[in-house]
């Protein structure tokens, strides 16, 4: 009896809608979350007009220099052709070159330039404060629970 009170609360204090045992799904609330995180992200890093998924490929490439499309789409779980317009799309701001692998013509071998490093510098600072609009609504303990909770959920086979 408490969840359908908890749905009624939550479909109340939002648009009237039952929720139908949503509120009981880890899927609901991860895609909840996911936009708050998204629109919080989109606000602070407004004046660097970049994605998330762009700022995650220019650290990617910025600890690892050299690395290929390939890796940088299976570490962010994107196909080919998501992360080649993410690539692209940074490469026609200046923020990283493509350069043939000596050892094997066919990879392409990303790295940043010198105004991609730059605006990482600032990337990773509106990083730091997104993170810490969420991470300060736990403790420290909460926060890497909830991390490893994640991790738990990302890291498994399908």
């Amino acid at each position: 009896m408490a969840l359908k009170q908890t749905e009624a609360s939550a479909a109340d204090a939002d648009v009237g809608l039952a929720l139908d045992g949503l509120t009981s799904l880890i899927g609901f609330h991860l895609r909840l979350a996911h936009v708050a995180l998204y629109r919080s992200f989109a606000i602070i890093a407004s004046d660097l007009d970049l994605t998330q998924k762009q700022a995650a490929v220019l650290r990617l490439i910025h600890a690892n220099p050299g690395v290929s499309q390939v890796d940088i789409g299976g570490v962010l779980g994107m196909d080919r052709a998501s992360t080649m317009a993410v690539v692209d799309r940074l490469q026609d701001r200046g923020y990283v070159v493509r350069r043939r692998c000596v050892g094997d013509r066919r990879r392409q071998e990303l790295y940043l330039t010198e105004p991609g490093e730059r605006v990482l510098v600032q990337v990773k600072k509106a990083v730091a404060e997104h993170e810490a609009s969420f991470a300060d609504r736990f403790t420290k303990t909460e926060w890497a629970t909830l991390l490893e909770s994640l991790r738990r959920i990302h890291d498994q086979p399908v």
